[in-house]
């Protein structure tokens, strides 16, 4: 064989085993991952709103992205959920948790499979990569506290509700306002104690109207669940106590602006869940190509445009107040 054509032969086998790696990393640029996304339960706005965003997410990346949920909320169904995808072998999960403690063993189990795990409303969960919220939970408690003092004069009783008494993120929430009522609006004082909703608004509701039974003078409320509000301001509303009281809490638009519209809820704070949950999956598919978080960096989603990290939690600055008069801008 003459030099030539052993030279020839040398590059052809050369461009040869270049086209197999550019094929190779073409097929690894185009690998399309799937991503579970597990919220607390189904069928509320709240958590259609973050479907939105989960389809949004599959639509622009081509990733096969999806949400489940549980039909009520109960922290087994979401562990079996959380069972099921395991079986069938997603690349990711992003999760909401109902009562992170539950989940704990059972997203163990899944990252010790491999699949990558990312959870949103669980600053404090242990077996996940990463957690990202949309604030510092306990400023945005603060928040919701700061407007709810001034609306009530720095003056009267009020009562709070977290959708459960094992979600850290309602509680952190209420938590924060009530240390933060203390400290700044003394003549304020909390009756009962932290009512569980499960977020549903008729139990949100029912809640309300014993509380008014027990505490006929109560007039400051602070919701947590996205359903609270609108629970508290229809016993609000029927009782004609909508010009005497102050609600507010985290709600959407289209769950609470009917009570906006009449004076029942003063104001909602909220954070948009499509946005959280695109970021959730962004976060994963990072992961799962071998990239990691950092301080400062833009997701490109609005609210997480230079995102803060402390451990392994992720915090965006993304809530909104929505009153009467501003909530026409939310069509959600």
């Amino acid at each position: 064989m003459s030099r030539k054509t052993m030279l020839r032969g040398g590059m052809a086998a050369l461009a040869i085993g270049m086209l197999a790696a550019m094929a190779t990393a073409q097929a690894q640029d185009a690998k399309k991952y799937s991503i579970a996304t597990i919220v607390k339960i189904s069928g509320i706005q709240w958590f259609n709103r973050m479907e939105e965003g989960v389809k949004k997410f599959a639509a622009d990346t081509g990733n096969k992205a999806f949400q489940v949920g549980p039909a009520k909320a109960d922290a087994q169904l979401q562990v079996q959920l959380v069972e099921d995808m395991i079986a069938q072998g997603v690349d990711a999960i992003t999760v909401v948790p109902f009562a992170p403690e539950a989940l704990e063993p059972v997203l163990k189990k899944a990252m010790d499979k491999g699949i990558k795990v990312v959870s949103h409303e669980a600053a404090d969960i242990k077996n996940v990569e990463w957690d990202i919220e949309a604030f510092s939970n306990a400023a945005y408690g603060e928040h919701i506290m700061k407007a709810l003092g001034e609306c009530m004069g720095g003056k009267g009783e009020y009562a709070i509700f977290v959708g459960s008494l094992t979600s850290k993120s309602h509680n952190q929430w209420v938590d924060a306002a009530v240390e933060y009522q203390k400290k700044n609006f003394p003549d304020m004082k909390l009756v009962g104690s932290k009512n569980e909703t499960f977020d549903d608004q008729q139990k949100a509701y029912a809640k309300t109207q014993e509380l008014l039974r027990a505490f006929p003078n109560v007039r400051g409320f602070q919701g947590s669940a996205s359903t609270d509000v609108a629970g508290i301001g229809l016993a609000v509303e029927e009782r004609g106590m909508a010009d005497n009281t102050c609600v507010m809490g985290t709600s959407l638009p289209s769950i609470a602006s009917q009570y906006l519209d009449t004076g029942a809820v003063d104001m909602i704070t909220f954070w948009d869940p499509a946005l959280a949950g695109y970021a959730m999956d962004k976060i994963a598919v990072m992961l799962l190509e071998g990239k990691k978080p950092t301080d400062g960096m833009d997701l490109g989603i609005p609210g997480y445009e230079k995102v803060a990290i402390d451990g392994k939690v992720i915090y965006g600055k993304a809530w909104v107040d929505v009153t009467k008069e501003n909530a026409s801008q939310y069509p959600f």
